[in-house]
């Protein structure tokens, strides 16, 4: 009942703890499954694993604009992002790297942190591969409305970051 509702992640904590319990709980829909006795350090610990791995807490959502509509719409569930009311066609390391920035309004971001946050063999790739894909996603985000304002702001030497709402 509660996924038909809401996205919010769900950890079950309980006395129940052997191996049939916690599968049955993983398979009806929980994030995680924690039997007690359990330390209050390992339940802070799984919930912020579920909150980085489901991308809840964070509102995805940037504050509406002067007309009233929401900027960004982060559905990472599915995967997608929408500006301002259109859904953006992205490819899955666009999608981790917008989202990313999303979620951190303002905050400059360097290459190499956006290579190790985004990419799972941050190793495999060269730093510029991180240009490309924003140069795309700048391409995208015109195309849906941004017109020619810098939704993406290079910081010269530093990174880059998503212009914060006005």
């Amino acid at each position: 009942k509660i996924r038909a509702r809401s996205a919010v992640p769900v950890i079950f904590l309980t006395a129940r703890n052997t191996e049939l319990d916690r599968v049955l709980g993983l398979e009806l829909g929980a994030d995680d499954y924690l039997a007690k006795p359990f330390s209050p350090r390992e339940l802070t610990a799984r919930v912020k694993a579920v909150l980085r791995r489901t991308g809840a807490g964070l509102s995805g959502e940037a504050a509406p604009t002067a007309d009233g509509a929401r900027e960004w719409t982060v559905d990472a569930e599915r995967c997608a992002i929408a500006f301002r009311g259109t859904a953006l066609a992205l490819t899955r390391y666009e999608f981790r790297l917008l989202k990313l920035l999303v979620e951190k309004p303002g905050r400059v971001f360097s290459r190499d942190q956006l290579m190790h946050a985004v990419w799972e063999d941050p190793g495999a790739s060269l730093d510029r591969t991180v240009d490309a894909h924003i140069k795309t996603l700048r391409a995208k985000l015109r195309a849906a409305g941004a017109g020619d304002d810098e939704v993406i702001q290079t910081h010269r030497g530093l990174g880059y970051a998503l212009r914060e709402a006005r």
